[in-house]
Parts: structure tokens; sequence; C-alpha cells
């Protein structure tokens, strides 16, 4: 039986076959030499205190509507203002209700990184992301073989970018790893039937090697949520709803960001 991710993804490669038949892999190639270099996001996320990717998110498939956001790009100066250390943005347009204008926005309002949120599964997203102004590209091992996983992670450095690599379990996390994930998610909900597990993230940090980010997604609805990921090992939260819904977004982002977290060691070559 097709899971919730399994609907999602056919509903994007609907969606993406789409553009395809409009702007052809050339066209997008060429538009990438045009955008200006990625931002360096692995590099913002290494940096002391708990760091903030705030979402530019108006529904998902478990809450619903969750805000208007007539303008993406005002919602992502507020963001930035607050001291969010990336904006991610929606880009899926069937259960999120999201679009590449929206990134395109985002990008030309916020000098912070921003991240493509969306379900790739080609690598003509990772350039499309590129060429609309993404420094990062989110990649769900749940969506990908370890050979598409693999591959997309070297595309991914070869535009330049950062890739968030999104994992849910134990194999997923050894996947990651494996592939040479540097930037690691523990998403708490699971995306074969959008249950939240708090405890998710406590479980996997240990797997992800002190080296590598350490990413939490989903289950943060306030600075004590924040606070627990910081003490169980997360250097970067990932929030949407909890921001979209903010009467001051920007004050949660800053007392968020003031929680101090491990120092990401970087391994050295001997």
């Amino acid at each position: 039986m097709p899971t919730v991710l399994d609907d999602i993804i056919a509903g994007v490669r609907l969606d993406l076959a789409d553009r395809q038949a409009v702007t052809s892999l050339a066209d997008l190639e060429r538009q990438v030499t045009e955008v200006a270099p990625a931002l360096d996001a692995e590099a913002a996320f290494r940096r002391a205190g708990l760091g903030v990717i705030a979402e530019v998110k108006r529904r998902s498939p478990s809450k619903g509507d969750l805000a208007q956001i007539a303008d993406p790009a005002a919602l992502a100066a507020s963001y930035a203002a607050g001291g969010a250390t990336a904006i991610s943005v929606l880009t899926e347009q069937r259960r999120f209700n999201g679009t590449l204008a929206d990134l395109r926005a985002v990008r030309g309002q916020v000098d912070v990184p921003v991240l493509r949120k969306d379900f790739v599964v080609t690598e003509y997203q990772l350039i499309e992301g590129r060429a609309a102004g993404a420094d990062l590209a989110l990649l769900i091992v749940a969506a990908l073989s370890d050979a598409e996983l693999s591959r997309f992670l070297t595309l991914t450095r070869e535009l330049g970018m950062t890739g968030l690599v999104e994992v849910h379990d134990e194999e997923e996390t050894r996947r990651a790893v494996d592939a040479g994930a540097t930037v690691i998610g523990v998403n708490a909900r699971n995306l074969k039937t959008l249950e939240v597990h708090p405890d998710t993230f406590a479980r996997l940090a240990p797997l992800v090697p002190e080296t590598s980010v350490r990413v939490a997604e989903s289950g943060v609805r306030g600075i004590e949520d924040a606070q627990r990921y910081a003490d169980e090992g997360a250097d970067v939260l990932l929030i949407g709803e909890a921001l979209v819904t903010s009467d001051d977004p920007a004050a949660t982002i800053a007392a968020m960001t003031a929680i101090p977290t491990r120092e990401v060691v970087v391994e050295v070559a001997r």
C-alpha cells in the first residue's frame, strides 16, 4: 500500500514533467552560470550557538493550511532580522502550496543561505534549485537509493551547494553517513505516516559523527523544545509551523539562537 511519501513523490514527478516540458536542462544550466555563487551554509551552521533554519511554509499534509503568507520575502526578512542562520522555502505545490517563485523572491530579499525544501528525485531539480538561487538542497534518504543519494550529493557539491541529508531511522542514518553526508537532519516526523516521535533525534544523534552538523527537524513548538534538542546534541533546528503561526517570529528566533551548543569540530586529514 502506498505511503504518504509515495503519494507526495508521485505528484512531484507529475509537476516536474510539466516544468521539464517548458524549461530544458540546458536552459537551467545556462541560468546557473548567471546567478551569484551559492553561500556556504555548512560554515554558517558550524558557528557558535544554536542555528535556526526558519521556514516559509503555507501548509502541510498533516496540519493543512498554516498561514497565508502573501509576501514570502517579507516573512523571510523578518526571520533574518531575528538572526535566522538560513531560510527554508517550501517549493512543492500539491501538499505544501509552495512555488519556485517563492524561493526566488526570498533569495532576492535576504543575505543568508536559502534552502530549497522539496522532494528531490532527479538531478534536474538540483540544477533547477541552484538556478533559482538556492544555497542548500534537501536530500531525503527515504526517497532515494544509495546510488542516487551519492550521485545527488556529488552534484550538490559541484554546484557549490550544501546538501541537507534527511533521515528518520537507524538504517537511513547509516546510509547518510556512508554516503559522506556532513549535514544530517533528523526528522522526528515519519514521512510514511506523518506521525511525530519526539524521541527520534535523541536516539539517532549519537549515530551521526561528531564532525558532522546535526539538524533537528519537526517537533519544535517553543523555546523548551529548542533547549531540549540542543541538550541532546542538535547544532541547528529546522522550524516551520511554530514560526509561521507566531505573532513575533523574529523574537522567537532570537531567543532560540541564544541557546549555547557544542562546538562542531572539523575533522582534519592526517
